[in-house]
């Protein structure tokens, strides 16, 4: 008889099986969005980008009941709230990721592409940073505090830093990229890759096309984002199946809200100030966590995020500048 009993053995704190459901569940996620939802190139018709980014918070909303289920209300409500702030975080990243496709002229029916390859590196990615977080908060509990000082030194900045972006043609990746690979001018489908003759020899050489630049330009925003939203969610919870779960959940939900949000970003004038506002309320929370002994109940933290996130939206509705309108 097959002894399943080492499903039970803890990996950073949580049981096995935990883990494997969870794998399973984003598995079954993108094998759905490859190849059901996206399976052709096509430019995403609004409503079905809607009806697919209203089916992915409702399987984030599901998972939180099981955790809920098996890891008790606390754990729940911690899940709920890092969820909101990893989801509420990335909608910066959506402003990121149009002006990179509108600039180098990537059109909508490849976007998705770009987004489905780019998540799965993500998936690694945003683990390592996690777990390596976990483990040094667990050794050293004042790193705590430092990431309280940085999400409050990150949102002033964020706050009062002017909403032009930097120019994509500025930027240092796309330059070096441009010097040293050899990219095709046009793009050939959804490749990233092709052989093709080398310009003097003749003899086939590997050339990159422009939605393998793009591929990278969004994979180093997705890491830049992580940078202050991972210490968000630890402000929360030390948990590293809380962390990851929610931070993963928030991503795969961000390709499906982009192509929801990207036509209309720029109605949201106040957002940025708002998200802003969010890492100033989290590092607070750290520091006066840190210094203060007190904990605070996770239910204001989520309705205290949640209050800024509506706040921002109201306002940018309510008082549209000229751009927007």
């Amino acid at each position: 008889m097959l002894d399943l009993s080492f499903l039970a053995d803890p990996l950073m704190g949580t049981p096995l099986w935990a883990w494997a459901f969870f794998a399973a569940v984003v598995f079954v996620l993108l094998v759905l969005d490859l190849g059901v939802f996206h399976r052709k190139a096509r430019k995403p018709k609004f409503s079905k980008s809607v009806t697919i980014t209203l089916f992915y918070i409702s399987m984030a909303l599901l998972f939180g009941v099981f955790v809920w289920v098996n890891m008790g209300a606390e754990k729940a409500m911690e899940y709920y709230t890092g969820y909101v702030i990893e989801q509420s975080l990335s909608l910066d990243n959506v402003f990121v990721i149009s002006m990179i496709f509108a600039s180098l002229g990537i059109p909508s029916q490849y976007q998705h592409r770009v987004l489905f390859w780019g998540l799965l590196s993500v998936l690694v990615l945003r683990g390592i940073m996690i777990f390596i977080g976990a483990a040094l908060v667990a050794e050293f509990a004042w790193i705590l505090a430092i990431f309280g000082v940085f999400l409050l030194f990150t949102g002033v900045r964020m706050f009062f830093s002017s909403p032009e972006t930097e120019e994509i043609e500025n930027n240092r990746t796309l330059k070096w990229m441009r010097k040293h690979l050899r990219i095709t001018r046009e793009l050939h489908g959804t490749r990233f890759m092709l052989l093709r003759p080398h310009p003097k020899s003749g003899k086939p050489v590997l050339w990159v096309t422009p939605l393998f630049v793009v591929l990278v330009l969004v994979e180093l925003a997705d890491v830049m984002f992580a940078v202050d939203s991972v210490p968000a969610v630890f402000a929360i919870t030390q948990d590293p199946y809380i962390v990851y779960t929610s931070n993963i959940f928030a991503v795969l939900g961000l390709r499906a809200l982009y192509f929801t949000l990207a036509a209309m970003v720029n109605r949201f004038s106040y957002l940025s100030k708002a998200l802003a506002l969010v890492l100033v309320f989290v590092g607070a929370k750290i520091l006066y966590t840190h210094f203060s002994g007190h904990h605070v109940p996770i239910e204001y933290s989520l309705g205290g995020v949640l209050a800024i996130l509506l706040g921002g939206i109201g306002l940018s509705l309510a008082w549209p500048k000229k751009s927007a309108r």
